[in-house]
């Protein structure tokens, strides 16, 4: 974390052994990261001082990008795309026609268009879901 009007960088969280896939809530209260190397992925409160406490794991999946809808359910890439409610539960998967998916993000002027690079290909899905910011 750099905080504003500083050069220097502060280590938040040392607790992951290779850290990829990373989203924040809008409220600004949870940070979602993916660990490549383990295989899982943790939600962290972020502190007032930015640190990064109360790990918890929410899926048992890396993820090379991840994003949030507007009703907190977790998007993560890999073999296509793994769609989680906020608790951990698997509610879809994505196919996508290629090997792997890279990163993801919603947008469109309703933010209900699912982007997901792959890797060949960008695809370009609508969604009776919306992204967040």
């Amino acid at each position: 974390y750099i905080p504003k009007g500083k050069k220097e960088a502060i280590v938040v969280a040392d607790d992951v052994i290779k850290p990829n896939g990373i989203v924040g809530t809008p409220d600004g209260k949870f940070l979602y990261v993916a660990d490549m190397e383990a295989n899982k992925t943790y939600r962290y409160r972020i502190g007032t001082d930015a640190r990064l406490t109360d790990k918890q794991l929410i899926l048992n999946q890396h993820s090379d990008g991840m994003t949030l809808d507007n009703k907190g359910n977790i998007y993560v890439t890999g073999k296509g795309v793994d769609v989680y409610q906020p608790t951990g539960e698997k509610i879809a998967h994505i196919d996508v026609p290629e090997a792997w998916c890279g990163n993801i993000c919603f947008g469109g002027k309703n933010k209900n268009i699912l982007f997901i690079t792959a890797s060949k290909s960008l695809y370009v899905i609508p969604t009776n879901a919306k992204g967040v910011e």
